[in-house]
Parts: structure tokens; C-alpha cells; sequence
């Protein structure tokens, strides 16, 4: 069984691909502190997709360490056709993005163009806006729109090549937020047991609400992350919080389709409102993207990954530094070198917590509190569902770990993305001082806690007429 790593708050999620994929590389990486998988399924086939996950439990139960499983779906996506050699697009060139290529046109202009695959893109686009292509490399404005093409201007040149990515800054795209392709790459992960399911370009809460049907409908526990990728997440940003489990910050699209100097802003926005009704948030994209092909990340991406824990985000993602990059397993030891280093700033610039109205959130915070003010304590609770847990962690302590007990190894997994909570299986959930003491034998035995060490526990307790009723103890362990 691998020895619990050193305490870090802040969760660390790996995608994988080509350069993680291997037996021996997933062993490193759960080995390195990656707390949660994820699978982007914009390119991945369902074979691949099954014996990934598969391979994901295999070396999980080899090492004794459970990690989580996020897929993460593809979504609606608007990119360009098929060129047969890549464009130069010239400065002030005029353009056409044609949505419908069997309409006639007339062949006479001189006017390059090429197909998009979103025949209704020419309702939805108005004279005026900017086409981003490519990541925002090349820029061009909408001149004309007719039925069978939108006439543009270039004004950031660049190479057009085929199946490029096509963003509309400000644009209400009236595509599906959940697809058919999307449908049927859940349904393979329903089968083999994913813990998430992160939804691309979310726009308002009824797109989580959808996904949630969906996944209710088929038996599947999985929680869901809502990724804010556009304009029309940020003005929808607090319902589509309260919807969803998780909120990710994906900077990638986001950056691109508001303007850069609010990116800062929106992610201190979203992160400020996770935290005041103790939902989980994941910043993403770019954290180390340098990494990829150089040993050491820059001063400013340190900075970014710092700035993540400063504001005291539950999870720092890597995408490409993991999956095709060269150096995955330093990328995973930055990020978890600074991550501890800013946890300890963290607790000595104490920051009031969120106030919380319901009863059972102020008897945790009445918890952490004690918590805070016991030197080298931890918090030990018991959660069927990890709802007790991530209560406690909505506090944020500021030294205390929280050793979560579960019943149930889906609500572990589920707590692998949730700050400051170290989680175990505890089977079964039995009389509530039997519990505890086996819990307190667990914990010993896994090196977690020592004799003389303080906790802090959230338990039941059976009064005289076998009522269960909330507690918090104080132990000392012998």
C-alpha cells in the first residue's frame, strides 16, 4: 500500500495521453501527488477511453491509493473544413466563412473562403462582430452575412490550415450544450464508472440541469463540472455555481472570448463565489505550459499557480504538460512544491471563512474553529456521501487536514477533488464509538495520526433513548 504523501491542500488533476498513458507512468503519477485523472475526449475513441479507465483502477488497486476519473466531454464546437493547403491570409484580405457549400455563389470573385461546420452560424452572427480562428492568432471582422456565407475582413493575418477552431467573442451560439457525441461518450463512461463528467462552453444552469437528467436517468453517481468557457457563463456565472458540483475556470477558451485583462477578474470573481457557498473550483489551462517542452517552468507561471492557491482554489489542472509534454512528472512536482509553500503562507494570514446560515454549517464551522486554535490538530469526520466533508472544507482551515471516513469508495474518489480533505474507506459504518476507534486504529496504522496528537471530531453519539444526534468531540490519541 503506498504511505499517505505529505499534506498539500490543494488537489492536483493530470490529464492523460501519449506521454502518461503507460502502466508505469500512471504509477508515477498517483505516486508524484496527482489526486484526480482526467480524459479530454475531443480526440479519444471509445476503445481507448474503456482500457484507459480500466488501466486507472488496475494500478489505483495495486498501489492502494484510489484516484478520481474525470471525462471530460467534448461539447459544441465550431471549427473550419478541410483546406487542401493551409491559407496565407493577408492583412486586410476579404474572407468567407461559407456555412451552406451547396448553395450557388457567384464562382467569378476572387474571394477565398472555407467551409464551416455550423450550417446556422450565419443566423447567429451579426455584421460587426470579430471571428476569432485558431486560438485567437487570426482576427477577422464581419463585413456582410448572406444565406450561403459571411463575408469578413482579415485584420490579424496568419495561416489558415484545416479543422481550426473558430471562437465568437460576445456571440450566443445557439448550438446543443450537451451533444449527440457527447451522449454517447458518457454512456461509456457511465458503464465503466466515472467520478466526473465536465461539461464544456456551459452557458446557463439549465445545461447542467440537462446532463443532470441524463446522468440520474442511466444510475450514475458521477458529479458534474461545469466549465465556464464564454461571455454568456460569466453573465449566467452565480446560477450556474448553485447548479452545478464543481465549477472549472478553463482559461483557454475563456481567455480568448472575453478580454484578456477580465480574465484575472473573472476567475477571482468565480473563485470568491465557490468559496462563499462551499462549492469546489478548478483553475485550468496554460498553469505550466512552458513545461511542455522545457524543464522549468517561467517566473510568471509560477506566479499563476501561486496566485491559484493564494485565492484558495480546491484543484490546479495540467492538460497538454501532461499528455503529450516531456516533462509530466516535474510539471505535477512544481505544482505541488508551490502549492505547499503558499499553504503555509496562507496560515499565517488568517482570512475569516464564508458564513454559512444553515444550522449544520455553523456546527462545523464551530469545528474548524477549535480546529484552528489546537496546534498540530487534525479534523476527522465521517461522511456517507461527502457532504459532511466538503462542509468542512467550505470553512477552510487553516492548518487542520480533514480525515474523511467513508463507507463508500465513489464518495472517496469524490472527495479527491475537494481542498484540504484526505479521504479513507472505512467499512462498515457500525455504532458510533466502535466507528471511531477503528477509525483512530485505520489512521495509526496508515502512519496519519501518532499518539499525543489532537483531534477535532464530527461523529454521532447515541443518546439513552438510541437517537442519533451530531457531536464534536475533543480527543487526545493514546
Amino acid at each position: 500500500m503506498m504511505p499517505p504523501p505529505p499534506f498539500r491542500r490543494t488537489k492536483i488533476i493530470a490529464t492523460l495521453g501519449p506521454a502518461t498513458e503507460s502502466h508505469e507512468m500512471l504509477a508515477q503519477l498517483i505516486r508524484s501527488g496527482v489526486d484526480v485523472i482526467r480524459l479530454n475526449m475531443a480526440h479519444a475513441s471509445h476503445e481507448w477511453t474503456r482500457k484507459i479507465i480500466r488501466r486507472i483502477r488496475d494500478v489505483s488497486r495495486e498501489l492502494g491509493h484510489e484516484v478520481a476519473i474525470m471525462m471530460d466531454i467534448k461539447g459544441p464546437e465550431i471549427r473550419t473544413g478541410d483546406v487542401a493547403v493551409p491559407i496565407e491570409l493577408q492583412p486586410g484580405e476579404i474572407f468567407d466563412f461559407t456555412v451552406k457549400p451547396e448553395s450557388t455563389r457567384d464562382r467569378a470573385e476572387e474571394i477565398r473562403s472555407v467551409d464551416v461546420n455550423y450550417r446556422n452560424l450565419v443566423n447567429d452572427i451579426q455584421v460587426g462582430d470579430t471571428v476569432l480562428v485558431d486560438n485567437g492568432l487570426i482576427r477577422l471582422e464581419v463585413l456582410e452575412k448572406r444565406d450561403s456565407h459571411i463575408r469578413c475582413r482579415v485584420l490579424t493575418p496568419g495561416q489558415l490550415s484545416s479543422r481550426r477552431h473558430i471562437n465568437l467573442p460576445g456571440v450566443h451560439v445557439n448550438l446543443p450544450s450537451f451533444t449527440e457525441k457527447d451522449r454517447g461518450d458518457t454512456l461509456v463512461g457511465i458503464s465503466e464508472g466515472i467520478d466526473f463528467v465536465a461539461l464544456s462552453f456551459v452557458r446557463e444552469a439549465a445545461d447542467v440541469v440537462q446532463l443532470r437528467g441524463f446522468l440520474k436517468e442511466h444510475g450514475s453517481p458521477a458529479r458534474i463540472v461545469a466549465k465556464i468557457e464564454d461571455q454568456s457563463a460569466i453573465n449566467n456565472l452565480d446560477e450556474i455555481i448553485r447548479a452545478t458540483d464543481v465549477l472549472m475556470v478553463a482559461r483557454g477558451d475563456l481567455g480568448i472570448e472575453i478580454p484578456y485583462e477580465e480574465l484575472p477578474v473573472v476567475q477571482r470573481r468565480a473563485v470568491g463565489t465557490c468559496l462563499s457557498i462551499g462549492r469546489p473550483v478548478i483553475i485550468a489551462t496554460h498553469m505550466l505550459e512552458s513545461m511542455i517542452g522545457q524543464p522549468m517552468p517561467t517566473r510568471a507561471e509560477i506566479t499563476d499557480v501561486a496566485n491559484a492557491v493564494f485565492e484558495q482554489a480546491d484543484c490546479v489542472m495540467l492538460s497538454g504538460e501532461t499528455t503529450v509534454g516531456r516533462y509530466p512528472l516535474e510539471c505535477v512536482g512544481v505544482l505541488d512544491k508551490i502549492s505547499r509553500r503558499i499553504e503555509e503562507e496562507i496560515a499565517c494570514e488568517f482570512v475569516e471563512p464564508a458564513v454559512f446560515l444553515a444550522e449544520r454549517m455553523k456546527l462545523l464551522r464551530s469545528a474548524v474553529v477549535m480546529a484552528n486554535e489546537l496546534p498540530n490538530s487534525a479534523i476527522l469526520c465521517f461522511t456517507r456521501r461527502g457532504v459532511t466533508a466538503a462542509g468542512l472544507a467550505a470553512h477552510r482551515p487553516l492548518r487542520a487536514p480533514i480525515l474523511a471516513l467513508t463507507d463508500s469508495a465513489e464518495t472517496l474518489r469524490h472527495l479527491r477533488i475537494v481542498r484540504s480533505v484526505e479521504p479513507y474507506l472505512l467499512q462498515p459504518f457500525d455504532d458510533p464509538e466502535k466507528t471511531i476507534l477503528r477509525a483512530l486504529e485505520l489512521l495509526t496504522q496508515r502512519g496519519r495520526i501518532k499518539a499525543g496528537d489532537k483531534l477535532v471530531i464530527i461523529s454521532d453519539v447515541m443518546t439513552s433513548s438510541q437517537h442519533r444526534i451530531d457531536s464534536i468531540q475533543l480527543r487526545t490519541v493514546e
